[in-house]
């Protein structure tokens, strides 16, 4: 019987180039499915750099917390494919289960005929397809790359639109300056639909601004349209409709505030989803997203380091990443002080001199990993170089299994906090090795 990673495995053969941002292929494959994009629930499109994934997480938490079906569409996946796709159900959605995703792609598969289509494109139009089909009362939809020219930039009309944090990343394609990427963001702005912004530098929000007016997209913007900050253990989130007191997020970080106020003035932006304020006080202790400052208590990792040894993991992987999770890491240790040992991976298309110089200071050592079945991955000895550089201390390992024996050697005063990093890839590798399981 096919499996739906066969399919993919299939698709990866159709076109020469992983990544090649174009809307015309996939508006083709969408009108030989019956222009499904056509057939969505109300869309909420999310782009940005860093925190689309945990912002589009607290959308989905308070949407489902206040009884609304939601589908999601997020990428890249961490372990299954699935992970990509969830579709609304009684209860809060589902990953799309197998039988229903491989029937999705093979229909795809048919429809496109062999024509050149990236995997990004064809998958992505499998989702609308699996979405359209399925009744639910909102699309959580989240950029692949980019924005103007991402495959998901077909919806016409979107409830709303928003940008996360845009700082310096995928310059091969976006551009080499961070105000050609903020316009690449910008281009899922449309006309009349609010346009919600995380706060942004004064150049990202001058570009924005400038399309939005273009096209005009009214803007809500942060830290000028509302704001979020952290008061006495508690979050509080205030606009011109009022002040909302919450308790702190689950995810932790101080940038999660941040992707929580997003979230917030996103629905408060609407007239088509009413949440009453314990819906969202609900929701913040409740919203999950795997790989984002994610601590692992149980499992094989940390069975292999010493007792009572802290593990968390983070899928941070571009020079901003790096900085909003030292940043979290420091309050970490102003909190309760631990000796922190890096376990990092990263891919050549990242700037990994810049990534972990964000950690120089602060680390105690890195120890550096391989990606798998990764053909952009560095390889660890030069991750460890790049930590060098940087001025860390660091040790090159083959696998995971010899970096956390290695730490388990050390004779640490007390027991040691311990941070992988670097990839969203390294990121599923490691919820692999420890046996986490994902829903």
């Amino acid at each position: 019987m096919t499996n739906s990673d066969a399919i993919i495995a299939r698709f990866m053969a159709l076109h020469p180039k992983k990544i090649d941002l174009s809307l015309g292929r996939m508006t083709a494959m969408l009108a030989k499915l019956g222009d499904p994009q056509h057939r969505l629930p109300p869309v909420i499109h999310v782009a940005g750099t860093n925190g689309k994934g945990s912002t589009v997480a607290f959308l989905r938490a308070m949407l489902e917390a206040a009884g609304y079906g939601v589908h999601v569409y997020t990428s890249p996946h961490l372990v299954h494919f699935h992970e990509r796709i969830r579709l609304a159900a009684p209860g809060g959605g589902r990953l799309v289960a197998e039988p229903r995703l491989v029937e999705a792609l093979q229909d795809c598969e048919r429809e496109n005929a062999g024509d050149p289509i990236t995997v990004f494109e064809i998958t992505t139009a499998a989702a609308f397809k699996l979405f359209a089909e399925t009744p639910a009362d909102v699309l959580l939809l989240e950029v692949g790359l980019g924005g103007r020219m991402d495959a998901t930039n077909v919806v016409d009309r979107p409830l709303a639109t928003v940008i996360t944090s845009v700082s310096m990343d995928h310059a091969d394609f976006l551009g080499n300056d961070v105000e050609l990427v903020a316009a690449e963001k910008a281009g899922i702005l449309k006309r009349d639909v609010p346009g919600i912004l995380h706060p942004q530098t004064d150049a990202v929000r001058a570009v924005i601004e400038r399309t939005a007016a273009r096209v005009r997209a009214p803007l809500i913007i942060g830290g000028q349209d509302f704001d979020v900050r952290e008061e006495n253990g508690r979050l509080v989130y205030q606009d011109e409709a009022g002040l909302l007191d919450l308790p702190l997020p689950r995810l932790a970080g101080r940038h999660q505030h941040r992707n929580a106020g997003v979230a917030i003035a996103t629905l408060r932006a609407q007239d088509r989803f009413r949440l009453t304020d314990a819906q969202i006080e609900r929701a913040m202790t409740s919203v999950d997203w795997p790989a984002r400052l994610q601590r692992l208590p149980t499992g094989r990792i940390p069975a292999m380091l010493p007792r009572d040894s802290e593990v968390w993991l983070d899928g941070g992987h571009n020079v901003d990443g790096g900085r909003v999770l030292a940043e979290a890491l420091a309050e970490f240790e102003e909190r309760s002080s631990r000796p922190l040992i890096l376990v990092a991976g990263m891919l050549s298309t990242k700037d990994s001199d810049g990534f972990l110089g964000n950690f120089a200071g602060l680390a105690r050592e890195v120890h550096t990993v391989p990606i798998s079945h990764n053909t952009t991955a560095r390889s660890p000895q030069a991750v460890a170089e790049a930590a060098r550089h940087a001025g860390l201390a660091a040790r090159a390992h083959d696998t995971l299994a010899e970096a956390f024996a290695a730490i388990a050697a050390e004779n640490f005063p007390v027991a040691p906090r311990v941070v992988i990093t670097g990839s969203l890839y390294l990121a599923g590798e490691v919820l692999a090795f420890n046996g986490t399981e994902l829903r």
